[in-house]
């Protein structure tokens, strides 16, 4: 390209403000923001850059190293630390602003983002309730700005594939599948210790696996059941959960059914070698499609390092760090391409073409299923009628089940010898 008609090309910069500065923001947000900082080109855009302005967390002390390793003096982010530090994020001149705090903490953040006009990107589960998912919908569309949330799973490789054997037309008609995803113990013991009281793995991890169902496969969700396993966490008789056990029923426009189990846990042994074991089997009319973590990768063993500083099978389609042939270092994998796709998605919205078309922009980057908060109903009614069902169990009442679009309501939970339901969301799923 010549000097000329490189001059011609418009740059434009996005600020962007960062809600949580834990582990995820170490494997995914900061090589995203490394990386963006120095811009790429996006089609009817332009060249787009990402500055981040601020990081909003309770104590300070990962953001203040993350400034001191990675920060230069003009461009540093702020360290907005304590309960005032996403009002002083929203206060300054940012553009959207990533949550990745614990999930629980979600709502209050997002609306406080949406409600100031900005766009904004949470890590899943977007919510826990479908009540806190029509409020941050109603400020989206009242200000005008995207809310979108993270299912990493989606851009895997292998995911992707099945979506689109499934597309075509090539395996017909799901009829049941299984999940599982097994952490360990130091992701709840050690990792997050400070907030998984009263929390269940299952809304933690197993929202990744809700979502790939949800999304591939299509379908009405009709009813949903929950045990699990407590005892080595926390107390055996609390409602802190070692393990869950999530069942998900679909219908179909053709009268069938398929039914999906998700087993979730974060209590395997810490020198396990899959450190995070993940395994699918989908079964269809004509053919059955199996996914392993570890099987499909590589192994690596290093004394002294290996398992818990560098894994024995690392999964280098999420996240790797790596030496390019070319000389150059980089961080790739579909953990750090979703992030980049949000900003092109925000970057088009704001800078795609004339400001009077703004709206039409906006509109297409809403109907994008795959993280827009409107596609994500069916997810949070998973996830409130687990945590539901969870909740009943541990207070002594096992064995409930929740039905979607009950002549009742959107949620109805059924509770072992009780003739009534009970109500958890009166609104059509």
């Amino acid at each position: 390209m010549s000097d000329e008609s490189a001059s011609t090309v418009p740059v434009h910069c996005l600020r962007a403000g960062m809600a949580g500065v834990g582990m995820i923001f170490d494997e995914t947000y900061r090589p995203f923001f490394e990386r963006a900082r120095r811009g790429w080109y996006v089609q009817n855009c332009g060249v787009l850059r990402v500055e981040l302005s601020g990081l909003a967390s309770r104590t300070g002390r990962r953001a203040a190293a993350y400034i001191e390793a990675h920060g230069e003096s003009e461009t540093a982010p702020q360290n907005l630390a304590g309960p005032e530090g996403i009002r002083q994020l929203l206060s300054g001149d940012v553009d959207f602003v990533c949550v990745a705090t614990p999930d629980q903490r979600h709502f209050e953040i997002a609306r406080e983002v949406l409600a100031a006009g900005k766009h904004l990107l949470i890590e899943k589960p977007s919510v826990l309730l479908l009540a806190e998912l029509d409020e941050l919908q109603a400020l989206a569309a009242r200000h005008r700005v995207l809310a979108k949330v993270v299912y990493h799973k989606l851009l895997d490789p292998d995911h992707k594939k099945l979506r689109t054997l499934v597309a075509e037309g090539q395996l017909v008609h799901v009829n049941s599948g299984y999940c599982s995803l097994l952490e360990p113990k130091i992701i709840s013991a050690n990792q997050f210790s400070e907030w998984i009281a009263g929390r269940n793995p299952g809304t933690y991890v197993a929202v990744h696996y809700i979502k790939l169902i949800d999304f591939t496969f299509g379908g009405r969700l009709r009813r949903i059941a929950c045990t699990g396993q407590r005892g080595i966490v926390a107390a055996a008789d609390g409602d802190t959960w070692d393990s869950t056990e999530l069942r998900l029923e679909y219908g179909y426009d053709d009268g069938r059914e398929a039914a999906f189990d998700i087993h979730t846990s974060w209590v395997t042994p810490d020198n396990f070698p899959g450190y995070v074991e993940q395994e699918v089997q989908f079964r269809f009319d004509n053919g059955v499609w199996n996914g392993h973590s570890r099987k499909r990768g590589v192994e690596c063993t290093i004394e002294d390092r290996t398992p818990h500083e560098v894994k024995i099978t690392p999964n280098n389609h999420y996240n790797a760090d790596v030496l390019e042939p070319w000389g150059e270092r980089g961080q790739r994998g579909y953990g750090i391409e979703v992030l980049e796709r949000f900003a092109h998605e925000v970057g088009t919205v704001e800078f795609g073409g004339p400001a009077a078309e703004r709206e039409q922009r906006l509109a297409r980057a809403r109907e994008l299923e795959y993280n827009d908060l409107s596609a994500d109903r069916q997810t949070v009614a998973a996830v409130q009628a687990m945590e539901a069902i969870l909740a009943r169990h541990a207070a002594g009442q096992p064995g409930c089940m929740v039905e979607v679009n009950h002549a009742a309501g959107g949620l109805v939970l059924w509770r072992p010898g009780h003739g009534e339901p009970e109500v958890l969301y009166d609104q059509t799923v």
